[in-house]
């Protein structure tokens, strides 16, 4: 239920007109419910009035849409972003009201030439001029870790995480070639002046955002290479690249300012491992970076080139010393893990290793290791899982059942008989939150167990759930195998939905009806497992 506070604010924005007459007697003090109720109601005119005449030194947008962090006691659905959602309008008004407000500080006091004529007014200025201009004290923009629709899935033109990094960066770029041309006219003026005129204000907003590039990545790095002497100067918090070449991904890393990253995504570029070691040496640079996720193409038949590689990849890893979660997707390591590790001497609270074709020894290493003791996160999707794996795993689990908050093993050909020796040192992991078990060949009657068994778990709030082998339609051909998962078009939906009803009913009778059990791994956010 929304505040009386809120409901009014409603009501003051929306009437443009109306509210720019009130904008010069509004204390500072309902600029944050104004701008949230603006928002809401995509009253972006009223946004960019707003954000130009900001009374506080911090504007944070991931606040003012209300993008609540997920924590697993409320899991939130992913909500998609359409081509008419007003918070896109509101996203781009944001920019234009810090580019406006850019421009009058920096321009103010050289509004008028010597000869009494103004400067002809730039396309997004021509408002604002009362007396609440003075008040705005805007320095910080904080545009990190807004909800966007689902990556896998983006609709072109809609607020995605692209459209967020390009907006911003066009931004920067024309604030900085507009600064630059009003510089040089100062220059003439005060040459040609007889009197003594002021130099121009120095000022700078900070745009703190999570940056996405795939493709064109000259933007970006243009917006990059300036921030330093730019008013409006773009800094990186989280950076993602995808699809791009050795080159342009080791300009891009090159271009980063290194304080301030603290996750950088390198997958699913065009590199091999000694490209990405190329780019690493860059990437030491980051004394503040938490996450690495990397990716890299193996060449066949491995050598000694490659595995002496792999040891430098190690050493390069080593030397990012305040690190916590590194990410190996589609990485060959089979029993190479070891040797990846070897010089990781800070231990890791998570590890991702999916589809990196890992053997039994490679977890045995694991187990033995730092890391295992302070493991918060574990994924091994695509884990080809047989006899071999479970004494390891065992171990794995055991070792890391103190800390453990989120398990994945997401299609791991994982059958009834193996969770159900996997069960004793899963019930074991008594802080575990998140346990992925999707794509697996397991029964209804293997899952009934499981949550019984794992209701012990006081602190498990989210368990995603495989489609039950027994809920396949009945005039199929056999699988082609027993590790074969259940695909949702071969599925007796009748048949499932009173496996989904009684595994409901199962929580509730055993009183934990505050965990989720899921079968829709896409409609639930993935979870940050350490603060950050």
């Amino acid at each position: 239920m929304h505040s009386l506070a809120f409901l009014c604010a409603r009501r003051l924005v929306s009437h443009h007109r109306s509210f720019r007459r009130a904008l010069d007697f509004l204390p500072a003090e309902l600029y944050p419910v104004l701008i949230q109720a603006a928002v809401v109601d995509g009253r972006r005119f009223v946004v960019r009035d707003l954000v130009g005449t900001w009374p506080f030194p911090v504007l944070s947008f991931h606040w003012v849409l209300d993008y609540r962090e997920c924590h697993y006691d409320r899991p939130r659905r992913r909500r998609p972003i359409h081509l008419d959602d007003p918070k896109k309008s509101c996203m781009k008004a944001v920019i234009l009201g810090i580019m406006a407000h850019l421009r009058r500080e920096l321009e103010g006091p050289w509004r008028r030439t010597r000869r009494g004529h103004r400067f002809p007014p730039p396309p997004f200025q021509g408002f604002f001029s009362s007396p609440s201009e003075k008040r705005c004290r805007l320095r910080v923009v904080d545009m990190t870790s807004l909800q966007t629709e689902d990556e896998e899935n983006r609709v072109p033109d809609t607020l995605s995480p692209w459209s967020i990094t390009d907006a911003l960066a066009k931004a920067c770029i024309e604030v900085f070639k507009n600064h630059t041309a009003f510089l040089k006219r100062c220059s003439k003026q005060r040459k040609g002046s007889s009197g003594a005129l002021a130099a121009p204000r120095s000022i700078q907003v900070e745009v703190l955002a999570d940056l996405y590039v795939a493709g064109d990545t000259d933007l970006v790095c243009d917006a990059l290479r300036i921030a330093a002497v730019s008013p409006l100067c773009l800094k990186c918090r989280h950076f993602h690249a995808e699809n791009l070449s050795f080159a342009h991904t080791l300009d891009l890393v090159q271009s980063l300012d290194p304080a301030g990253i603290r996750r950088l995504d390198l997958c699913f570029n065009d590199l091999d491992l000694h490209d990405l070691c190329a780019v690493l040496v860059h990437v030491t640079r980051f004394t503040d970076l938490l996450s690495l996720k990397i990716s890299y193409a193996e060449e066949e038949p491995e050598t000694m080139a490659t595995r002496a590689e792999l040891q430098g990849l190690s050493a390069l890893l080593g030397k990012l010393t305040w690190l916590k979660e590194l990410n190996f997707t589609c990485c060959k390591l089979s029993g190479k893990l070891r040797h990846a590790l070897s010089k990781v001497q800070v231990p890791l609270e998570s590890l991702e290793l999916p589809v990196c074709s890992l053997l039994p020894n490679d977890l045995a290493f694991l187990s033995q290791s730092i890391h295992a003791p302070a493991l918060k996160k574990l994924d091994l999707n695509y884990l080809d899982f047989s006899e071999d794996f479970l004494q390891p795993l065992q171990d794995l689990l055991e070792e890391a059942s103190a800390s453990l908050l989120h398990l994945d093993l997401t299609e791991c050909r994982l059958t009834d008989s193996r969770l159900e020796a996997l069960l004793p040192v899963l019930c074991r992991c008594s802080r575990l939150r998140c346990l992925g078990l999707c794509g697996n060949p397991l029964s209804s009657t293997v899952l009934k167990t499981l949550l019984l068994e794992t209701v012990i778990l006081l602190d498990l709030r989210l368990v995603y759930y495989p489609y039950p082998m027994d809920c396949r339609r009945q005039n199929l051909p056999p699988p082609p195998s027993a590790s074969h998962c259940l695909l949702w078009h071969d599925m007796d939906q009748e048949h499932f939905a009173v496996v989904k009803a009684e595994l409901r009913r199962m929580l509730v009778d055993s009183g934990r009806a505050d965990i989720v059990w899921t079968d829709k791994f896409l409609n639930y956010r993935a979870v940050d497992y350490f603060v950050v």
